[in-house]
């Protein structure tokens, strides 16, 4: 198979891990035989710098002629630390996933058996968890208007605002996703306060009848931020708007003991995007340190989602998983033992691909 994939390097860390997803990617594509081509862009405070811009046309055109999107992180301190800076790095970020349609956010979380001592819930609540969420990125209070400030500056308001259709598509993918899975989906909302959940918790309703073979249940987003932590293997699929999605999934992400091992896709009906779930980590940047192990993940998860390769996924998987277990891994979960370079972890992998 031919591919073309973008890679969107961003800031931070951004490029030092995208870096070991592509050794890995040319590794997997030379053991099956693909053929894959890369173009890269630029994104973020990078793009700022260069442009002006935080997501450049060139960069929106380098995507839309890509089969897949590889990214790594948008942010720097320089634009953290100035709250009345009028261009900002993730206005890139909401831009690139508005223009490219990327309305859907699949976020797994997973344990791996080597590092589940790792966790800071207990053996019995965390082994064995496996649970994705499906959540809303291109709607809700982040893109609704009105947005902004009254002429005292003394009061600011945003605008939550979801339609019907926005909803379904979301929905569809849950229920798909729990067929295949184990037939089990949560919609998380607020019903009982919010009149955007009540259209959400009503869409899921009238589309349940269509799925038959699927469980659903109904939970508010503060008892399910509780019982992620008290009882996480509760949950196989779970739908969410945006701003609840954004919370819940990072909470998540601690469960397997390191924000540095989860991936993610985002998609659309025409574009497909992949990225770990961690930020920028401008501490790290340029130390070659940087665990990564999530943007390797998320090239899995590209050939899963974009290409339809379960085997090339599963080879990714499995060399990290081994990567885990022989301990080549990186000083934020070396645990005193060896700290191997972001560099040398990507060697090793492709290596053993």
């Amino acid at each position: 198979m031919e591919m073309n994939i973008a890679l969107l390097p961003g800031d931070g860390i951004g490029p030092e891990v995208i870096a070991q997803a592509v050794k890995v990617v040319k590794a997997v594509g030379n053991k099956f035989g693909h053929t894959i081509h890369f173009e890269e862009a630029p994104v973020g405070a990078t793009a700022i710098d260069l442009t002006g811009d935080p997501y450049p046309d060139a960069t929106h055109e380098v995507c839309l002629r890509a089969d897949a999107v590889l990214f790594g992180a948008i942010g720097d301190p320089k634009y953290d630390n100035d709250p009345k800076s009028k261009v900002r790095p993730e206005q890139g970020l909401l831009r690139m996933r508005q223009k490219l349609g990327l309305f859907a956010n699949v976020r797994p979380t997973f344990t791996f058996p080597s590092l589940i001592h790792k966790s800071p819930l207990k053996l019995e609540r965390v082994e064995g968890v496996d649970f994705v969420f499906f959540r809303e990125l291109t709607g809700g209070v982040y893109f609704g208007e009105p947005r902004g400030r009254n002429e005292q500056g003394t009061k600011a308001f945003d605008t939550n605002v979801y339609s019907k259709e926005e909803i379904t598509r979301l929905a569809r993918m849950g229920f798909e996703a729990a067929q295949k899975r184990k037939k089990l989906l949560t919609c998380v909302d607020k019903a009982n306060v919010l009149a955007t959940s009540r259209l959400w918790r009503e869409t899921v309703q009238e589309l349940a009848p269509e799925y038959p073979d699927v469980k659903v249940e109904y939970e508010f987003v503060d008892a399910v931020a509780m019982r992620l932590i008290q009882w996480p293997k509760a949950y196989d699929v779970l739908i969410t708007e945006n701003l609840f999605g954004d919370i819940l999934t990072d909470e998540a992400s601690v469960i397997s003991g390191s924000m540095g091992l989860m991936p993610s896709a985002s998609l659309g009906t025409e574009n497909k995007l992949f990225e770990p779930i961690h930020g920028s980590y401008p501490q790290a940047a340029g130390k070659d340190i940087a665990n990564p192990l999530a943007t390797v993940l998320s090239a899995a998860m590209m050939f899963d989602y974009a290409f339809g390769l379960k085997a090339e996924a599963q080879t990714i998987t499995d060399v990290v998983n081994k990567s885990l277990a022989e301990g080549v891994v990186t000083e934020d979960i070396a645990e005193g033992g060896k700290a191997y370079k972001t560099s040398e972890v990507g060697d090793w992998l492709a290596e053993n691909v």
